[in-house]
């Protein structure tokens, strides 16, 4: 059972308490379910490969609004701009699932649960501080 560090929390910024209660919820989830464990590694590391193929073509100033989000005000921009994002990738799937119950006819709806995963990271990202640097 191979536990990947960066999943654990970085040490100089969590308590060690913190790190402590992290490598035991991953040790008991990796023991007890396996199988789960390791598709949700496998897809972080594939929704990661896919975040840097997209961000090679767009950069970073589409979530940035067209700032260089030093001030609150335009990270909170950048907060709106992705919760639209978010928005429109829920009633896309409100529709296709819960109304209709039907497929897509042009992207699967997968990739509306793949889009959301990335927008909730790149939001904390931009949160932290981090985007674009």
């Amino acid at each position: 059972m191979v536990i990947q560090e960066r999943i654990v929390g970085d040490v100089n910024k969590i308590s060690k308490e913190e790190h402590q209660q992290n490598l035991e919820a991953i040790e008991f989830i990796e023991a007890q379910y396996p199988e789960t464990a390791h598709e949700f590694q496998r897809l972080q590391d594939e929704q990661y490969a896919l975040f840097c193929r997209k961000q090679m073509d767009y950069g970073p100033s589409n979530i940035a609004m067209g700032t260089d989000l030093k001030t609150d005000e335009e990270k909170r921009l950048s907060l709106i701009g992705l919760i639209v994002r978010i928005n429109d990738k829920v009633q896309r799937l409100i529709n296709l699932v819960v109304k209709n119950n039907r497929e897509a006819q042009n992207e699967p709806t997968i990739d509306a649960f793949k889009d959301l995963a990335c927008y909730g990271i790149i939001a904390q990202i931009v949160k932290n501080g981090k985007w674009g640097k």
